[in-house]
Formats: structure tokens, C-alpha cells, sequence
């Protein structure tokens, strides 16, 4: 058997270095710290490329991250909506042929704070980009059969359940399930780490964080609509932009500075990014790669003539025409925010 059909114990740290709901270091340079969860520091995407790499991904936890054996790990297939139940291991996994996507995961409640919640929400920091490798969801539900009547899937992790409502899970309607949706074990290059969903986990492309169920153990399909507990009755992320800078950010005066920042929609590529350095009397069009579909990186020169504090704009408009606006609508959940943020500054 190949030696990197199977991952070992070996892989991820031991029981005893598991302090806390998250396993991975959390830097206060990288991170933001919230409960469960850890947001990245945009500052901290500086320099990094497309991806974002693993030790500065952010962490989206309802409870604590599981410590599961591979090995040991089975992944359930059931329901009406299959021809027969299936038990897949790791290695029948590892075995599908397999198939490599750039994809967003964001929380949808991604901008939270900026709605004006007091409740120590998130920045803009909920989101990443990961280069996954996996089995498409479509070739693993076709080894249990899939019955023509089948309309819904139902994806259920195996961390902690979460009070009464039980287990993370989430329905994806087949149609989606069998077009790009992915049971990924790779992330950026590398087994999946503890706190992305090892050893298995799903990525769906185009769809809210909570989406693609991390710790993936159970996935039925129905011929019926199923309930959705933790669904958050969004789909689609918005369109957002964010500079690669603190908050506020120091800017030396008189000289030139190369801004850069990310932009990013859920229905698709971006195809416009406007930056404006005077707090939005003027705007100029940003540099950018054409074509990428999880974020577009971005970036415009500036040489501030003028000392003291300011606020940068960025706003982006996707393929489909949507324009980030400059207000949005308030929303209770603190789901979709997307209006344009302004970045503090202070030249000097």
C-alpha cells in the first residue's frame, strides 16, 4: 500500500498538548482571539501569495477540536436516497480518484461587528483560501448508489455536540452535492491539520463556512427535505474587500507606499476593485489578476501628502455586476455584511 494512503496519529499533536478548543499556536500577530474561534489579522496576509497558509487560516469552532485516528475514522453513508447504506475508511477515501480546487471557506456572520453588534464579533478576518484535495462528494455518494428520487444531503461532523441542537451538520441539496462540492483530506499541500477538519471534511464551493462541516463522519441522503438546524438561511457570501494592513496603519509621509488588499464574492470572480486613499472623494482603479475565482489580491501606489490620521476605501464589484454599496441593511444574525469598510490610517 502506498505509504501516503493512510495518515497516522503521528500527523497531528498529541492528546497532551491540546490546550483550549483550538490545537494550532494562535499568535496575537496572526490571530484575534474569540471563544472557540480565532480570526486572522489581515496584517497578516501580507506577503503571503494567493493562499492563505495554514498557520494563519482562521479557526471556526462551535465547540472543540476532536482528536480523531485515522484508522479508526469511518465515514457513514445512508438514507432513503441511496440504493444501501456504505461504510467508507480513510483509505477508501484516499483510493477515489481525487481532485484539486481553490476554494473560500467564510463565515457568514464574516463582518459581524461592522453591523454594529457589542458582541465582540468578527472584523473581516473569517475568511481564507486553501488549495483542497479530496474526493469529489459526487464519486463517494455513487459507491452507495443514488436513488433518481434523492433531493437533499445531509453532512454531520464529529466534534462535540452543541447544547441541544446536537451535532454540526448541514443540508446541501443534491444538485449541489453532485456539481463541485468536495470531501477534502488536503489542505494546502499538506494533510488536513486538527483544526480544519482532519481527517476528512467538506469544501463547498461558492457556500457559507458552516456549509463545509468539518470532521466529517455522517452524511445521509433523503428524498424529502431535510431540517437544517444550523443552517443560517444564507447561502451565497457577499461581495467584501480588506487591506492587508493593521487597524489603524502607519504610513510613512511623503513617500511612495504600494497598498494591497483581497477582494472576494461567493457568486464568483471579481471584476473591478476601486481603492480611494482621501476618504471617498475620488476613486482609482486597483491593480489585479483577472480571472481568480476564490479571492482577487489587489494593489495601487500611494504617496500621502498630508500628515496625520485618515481612512483608506476599498470596493469591489463582481462578475455578475454587484457593487459593494456603502451602507447595508442591518441584519439581527450579523450575517452578509458588505458594505464598504473604512481603514484607519495615520500618516507620519
Amino acid at each position: 500500500m502506498d505509504r501516503t494512503a493512510l495518515c497516522t496519529l503521528g500527523d497531528i499533536p498529541p492528546l497532551s498538548a491540546h490546550r483550549g478548543p483550538i490545537v494550532k499556536p494562535l499568535p496575537a500577530d496572526l490571530f484575534t482571539t474569540r471563544g472557540s474561534s480565532a480570526e486572522t489579522r489581515w496584517e497578516a496576509m501580507a506577503g503571503q501569495g494567493y493562499h492563505t497558509p495554514n498557520d494563519r487560516f482562521f479557526v471556526g469552532n462551535h465547540t472543540t477540536t476532536p482528536f480523531i485516528d485515522a484508522h479508526s475514522w469511518r465515514l457513514r453513508l445512508h438514507g432513503d436516497g441511496l440504493t444501501g447504506p456504505r461504510v467508507l475508511t480513510y483509505a477508501d477515501l484516499r483510493g477515489l480518484p481525487a481532485r484539486t480546487m481553490d476554494v473560500a471557506i467564510e463565515c457568514a456572520d464574516n463582518g459581524r461587528s461592522l453591523f454594529g453588534h457589542r458582541d465582540d464579533g468578527w472584523g473581516l478576518g473569517g475568511i481564507g483560501v486553501a488549495r483542497w484535495r479530496g474526493a469529489p462528494l459526487r464519486s463517494v455518494l455513487e459507491l452507495a448508489g443514488i436513488r433518481p428520487d434523492a433531493v437533499d444531503v445531509l453532512a454531520t461532523g464529529l466534534d462535540d455536540p452543541v447544547g441541544d441542537r446536537g451535532h454540526v451538520r448541514h443540508v446541501v441539496p443534491l444538485a449541489k452535492a453532485l456539481d463541485d462540492v468536495l470531501v477534502a483530506y488536503e489542505m494546502n499541500g499538506v494533510t488536513l491539520p486538527p483544526d480544519h477538519g482532519y481527517p476528512a471534511r467538506l469544501v463547498v464551493p461558492g457556500w457559507v463556512g458552516i456549509a463545509s462541516v468539518k470532521w466529517l463522519g455522517d452524511v445521509e441522503v433523503s428524498t424529502r427535505p431535510l431540517d437544517n438546524p444550523f443552517g443560517t438561511g444564507v447561502t451565497t457570501p457577499s461581495v467584501k474587500s480588506a487591506f492587508e494592513l493593521p487597524r489603524p496603519a502607519r504610513i510613512p509621509f511623503g513617500r511612495r507606499h504600494v497598498l494591497r488588499g483581497r477582494s472576494w464574492s461567493g457568486a464568483g470572480a471579481i471584476a473591478k476593485i476601486e481603492v480611494s486613499t482621501d476618504g471617498g472623494r475620488s476613486w482609482r482603479k486597483a491593480f489585479h489578476r483577472r480571472g481568480t475565482r476564490a479571492w482577487t489580491p489587489w494593489h495601487l501606489e500611494w504617496c500621502p501628502r498630508e500628515k496625520g490620521p485618515g481612512v483608506l476605501l476599498a470596493r469591489a464589484v463582481d462578475h455578475n455586476g454587484y457593487r459593494q454599496p456603502e451602507f447595508t441593511a442591518y441584519d439581527k444574525m450579523g450575517y452578509l455584511f458588505d458594505a464598504i469598510v473604512a481603514h484607519p490610517v495615520i500618516v507620519e
